[in-house]
Order: structure tokens, then sequence, then C-alpha cells
């Protein structure tokens, strides 16, 4: 069940800002009320739900500094993950992740947002799975599950994007460069970063990462 409900906020079925019907996702579900209400509250404390009182829930709005702080955690955590896993790929997974890099740029270019979304967590996962190390995965996961996927979907120029930093990301891996592979998914999440601050502050930044700083 929560699993379900965080697929709908990612793939936008659930709008930002909108209001959580319990009766209506129970319908839809096929289940009762109850673990509708038991998944609303896990989503409430993780962030992704909004309590109001005698209102009820609504969708969390994308909170930039919020995003910003799980992509500098993601930007620590999954270049090291990608420098682990090119040491552990198998021929067929690179065959698979190529496979999916097609994937994303046909749904790029017919609009599939839901398909996009989806095969760019199956690929990013083919490769933390070969890191070695479970619980990097299950942190990186945690990460992901934080993360405004939904968001990022309608950022006009990344659907684009995407598809050439993952086919990058794949060249790397491909040549069993592991360097290659980690500075590829720290300019891809920058990419991403610096396409969200302009969708939700509406200006560039100059140093997302805040690595210039004091």
């Amino acid at each position: 069940m929560v699993s379900e409900l965080r697929r709908m906020i990612a793939g936008g079925e659930l709008g930002r800002g909108s209001r959580v019907q319990q009766d209506m996702l129970a319908a839809r579900l096929k289940t009762s009320i109850t673990p509708v209400r038991e998944a609303l509250r896990l989503l409430e404390a993780e962030g992704l739900l909004v309590g109001e009182p005698h209102r009820g829930v609504r969708v969390a709005e994308a909170d930039y500094e919020k995003v910003k702080t799980v992509y500098l955690l993601r930007r620590l955590i999954e270049p090291y993950a990608m420098r682990r896993a090119a040491r552990r790929l198998s021929p067929r997974d690179l065959d698979l992740a190529a496979e999916m890099v097609d994937q994303m740029e046909q749904a790029a270019a017919t609009g599939d947002r839901g398909m996009l979304n989806d095969t760019n967590r199956r690929f990013h996962f083919l490769f933390y799975s070969r890191a070695g190390n479970d619980g990097l995965t299950a942190e990186i996961e945690s990460l992901w599950q934080q993360f405004p996927w939904d968001v990022l979907q309608v950022v006009p120029e990344r659907a684009d994007e995407t598809g050439r930093e993952h086919r990058d990301m794949l060249d790397a891996a491909r040549a069993g460069d592991a360097d290659a592979l980690a500075r590829c998914t720290e300019e891809h999440l920058a990419s991403s970063l610096y396409g969200l601050a302009r969708h939700l502050i509406g200006h560039d930044v100059e140093d997302p990462f805040d690595i210039d700083v004091d």
C-alpha cells in the first residue's frame, strides 16, 4: 500500500498540493479505509504528505532546501556506489543497461513520463545492486524515496538530457572506467539539481552543492 502510494506521487497521479481522499483511494486500490489510513500516516511521517486539522491530508509541495539536502547526500553516496559497481558488472548487466537507455530515450521522445521514471530507477539500481554492499543500496533507496520525481519529470529539458547522461554512464561502464562512471554520475546529479532549482525557485544557482560556501 505504501509503495503504491509512493508510486502514485512519484508518477504525478497524486499531484503536489492535492487533497488525498481516503475513500476514493480505498475504492481505487480495492481495499478498506484502515490500510489506506495507516499508509497515509506513514507517508505523513516521511514528509510526503501534510496533515491539516479537520481537512485531512494533502500531498506536500516540493521544498527546494529539502531537495538540495537529498541531492547533497546522493552526490556523496551514489558516485561511490557506481565506482564500486564498475568492477562487478557482467556483460549481461551492461546489455540490460543498454536496453534501459534505449527505453528511456523512447519514453522521452513519446512523453511517457511514467516509463521514463520507472526505467531511470531500474537503470540506477541495476548498478547499485552490483556495488557489493546491501546497506549502501538501502541508504540510496531511502534517499530516492524522499526525492520529488514527479517534479523533475515536468522540468522541460530534463527528459532529453537524461537519456544522453545515462548513455555517457553506460559508455563509461562498458569501458570499465570506474572514475569516469563516478564522474558521469556526479554530473548527472548536478544537471538534475540545476533543472529543479530553476523550476522550484525560478532562477539558476551557481553552486547547488554548496561546495564553495564557507
